[in-house]
């Protein structure tokens, strides 16, 4: 997990916070990590957490970017419970993420690319759509583009 620097300005658009995602996810793959990054920021715009893709660093299955940012930020917070913060990924969450987010009560989940094969915020199931939890607000697309090169760049390169 990085450590979290004060921004200069709070974080108030989709396009702000994915630019946090997209730094980590560079990090990620300058470290031969799969390139996904995350962030969550709260309701004044106040950066919580900062992570990167860590699977293959720990050894951990489970090191995804967006439970790393989350753990950080309850931590941060002192209380598991996220509500009134968004969590930016670069690539749309899979099922454990998505769960993750959806106990820990972000209001938001904004995604970059879709994951046609493992999406869980509707490119494959919608585990958003208010049948297990209260249901965060989810938008998928944001610098899709951006997130899809770095992505494309990392599984090229391992080909």
């Amino acid at each position: 997990m990085a450590p979290v620097q004060p921004a200069q300005e709070p974080i108030h658009t989709n396009q702000q916070g994915m630019e946090l995602a997209l730094a980590q996810a560079r990090l990620a793959l300058a470290a031969g990590e799969v390139p996904v990054g995350a962030a969550v920021v709260d309701e004044a715009g106040r950066v919580l957490a900062l992570a990167h893709n860590q699977t293959g660093q720990t050894g951990d299955p489970t090191a995804h970017s967006e439970l790393l940012a989350l753990q950080a930020a309850q931590k941060g917070r002192g209380r598991a419970r996220l509500s009134g913060c968004t969590l930016y990924v670069t690539l749309e969450p899979c099922a454990m993420c998505t769960g993750a987010a959806l106990l820990a009560r972000v209001d938001a989940i904004v995604f970059g690319a879709f994951d046609p094969e493992a999406g869980c915020c509707g490119s494959v199931i919608d585990l958003t759509d208010g049948l297990l939890h209260r249901a965060p607000r989810c938008i998928g697309g944001v610098r899709e583009e951006e997130c899809l090169a770095l992505l494309q760049a990392y599984f090229q390169a391992r080909r």
